[in-house]
């Protein structure tokens, strides 16, 4: 529940130096591309702040985002979760179960109302009355329904909250929807919405659009798409280390071959960099170790809506759907041509969903 103490004194009390403290902020202060004067600023904010409520519900999902988030390592997430926040419900992780842990989540609701986080982890099915994901008797829209009216603000953990996901790939059996789909149908209450996609999302991002809601009371700049554009306002392709190649037009052929021995480009394997949104490249995984092309694979494009029905991982976006097949053919005359034309179109494309012309 609210907890009367700062957050400052928490950690002084827990034995966390303000220099400690201070390198958290500047971290995140760079992550979201913020001033270097801004990081004095958050740790002053963060220190004064009580913890943040937060109610994490689970709905159609697999518990992959859940097991990205508390396995984060850079910046901790026990900074964020134990300490800046206060996890009042997460049916996952509470210790108790059935009528107790009910109980749990009414009395969270009710003791912070208006006031609390609501994190939403999986998409809501609608088919056939919602019957094929329940919690004690109840469908996930039935619930999200009591719970959003309640909220501050709600956040979208993972692509199946944001866009539908997996669940909603064809044939979509279970008539999965996302939350903004819920929201703009009217069929919950319309807040305050970000959407922090990816299966599963990068744990540091949510810790950052938390961060910046504590700091300064609002949400980050977000894109067509409901995502913080500080996140999600590149393609991976444009920070990839392998760009250098793709502009050279050197392309590996197989996964094994010389051309993949060497690090060079992905995108004739399949590589859906180029049209995906997210901090991959430059964020990483597992403590900044690696990411799925740095360790020899391409893109999925699992931040984007709809990424598990636009054609075949394996074949390059020309052959595809994930973008205007016919337009990148134009680029595809010769290696080099394919660097220029696809990079016009990706630079086209966030430009579009950035809001810009």
């Amino acid at each position: 529940m609210t907890d009367p103490e700062t957050l400052g004194v928490r950690l002084t009390r827990l034995g966390v130096s303000r220099r400690s403290f201070l390198k958290f902020c500047a971290s995140m202060a760079s992550l979201m591309a913020m001033p270097p004067t801004m990081a004095a600023q958050m740790a002053e904010k963060l220190a004064a702040a009580r913890r943040q409520s937060v109610v994490y519900l689970s709905f159609q999902e697999c518990t992959g985002c859940l097991e990205s988030l508390t396995r984060s390592d850079s910046p901790k997430l026990e900074n964020l979760i134990f300490e800046a926040i206060s996890l009042d419900y997460q049916e996952t992780l509470v210790a108790c179960a059935g009528h107790f842990s009910e109980h749990i989540l009414k009395e969270a609701v009710e003791k912070n109302d208006g006031k609390f986080i609501l994190m939403v982890d999986g998409s809501i099915p609608l088919k056939d009355g919602g019957i094929y994901s329940t919690i004690a008797g109840k469908t996930n829209l039935d619930i999200i329904q009591g719970i959003a009216p309640h909220a501050a603000a709600v956040i979208a953990v993972g692509t199946c909250a944001s866009f539908g996901g997996i669940p909603k790939a064809n044939p979509n059996p279970t008539g999965a929807v996302s939350v903004s789909y819920l929201m703009d149908q009217g069929m919950i209450a319309r807040r305050p919405l970000i959407n922090v996609s990816g299966c599963p999302p990068i744990p540091v991002v949510i810790t950052g659009v938390i961060a910046h809601y504590l700091t300064l009371g609002t949400l980050p700049e977000l894109d067509a798409f409901g995502r913080p554009k500080v996140f999600f306002g590149n393609t991976i392709h444009d920070r990839c280390y392998r760009r250098s190649f793709y502009d050279q037009g050197k392309f590996a052929k197989s996964f094994d071959d010389e051309g993949a021995r060497n690090g060079w480009c992905l995108y004739e394997l399949g590589c859906k960099g180029p049209t995906t949104y997210n901090a991959c490249a430059t964020v990483k995984w597992n403590g900044g170790v690696s990411f799925p092309i740095e360790s020899g694979h391409g893109c999925l494009g699992c931040s984007e809506p709809d990424f598990w029905d636009k054609g075949s991982f394996y074949q390059p976006l020309s052959t595809g759907t994930f973008t205007d097949a016919k337009a990148i053919g134009v680029g595809l005359a010769a290696g080099a041509a394919i660097g220029v034309g696809a990079a016009y179109l990706a630079r086209k494309r966030q430009k579009t969903i950035s809001g810009g012309k």
